[in-house]
């Protein structure tokens, strides 16, 4: 049970991350969102991914800075867990992503 706890990470929304105001900085969390269309840009060969992570109501956004390689299920629209720190600027520096897949497969 001590190792479980030690290794469990909480996943945040985007307006609870916010409102952690400066005391979040730095700490490791998992954000919950959903990634807007338009608001990819993949730099550096590939390896660098900046987007915008939007709430469910679509009310408080993220920018995230992704440094690695992305999955291939990760798609502007749908739903994205991104893992690391919030840096003072506002910008989430992202060691982790996880798209989520849909729960429904339907073919074309």
């Amino acid at each position: 049970f001590a190792s479980f706890q030690g290794a469990a990470t909480y996943y945040y929304t985007i307006g609870e991350l916010i409102g952690q105001g400066s005391s979040i900085y730095d700490e490791t969390v998992r954000v919950n969102g959903q990634a807007v269309h338009g608001s990819v840009v993949q730099e550096a060969q590939g390896t660098i991914l900046r987007f915008i992570i939007i709430d469910a109501e679509g009310e408080q956004s993220l920018p995230v800075v992704y440094q690695g390689i992305v999955p291939d299920t990760f798609k502007t629209g749908n739903e994205v867990v991104v893992e690391g720190q919030l840096n003072s600027n506002g910008t989430f520096q992202a060691h982790t992503l996880m798209p989520k897949c849909p729960s429904k497969y339907v073919p074309e």
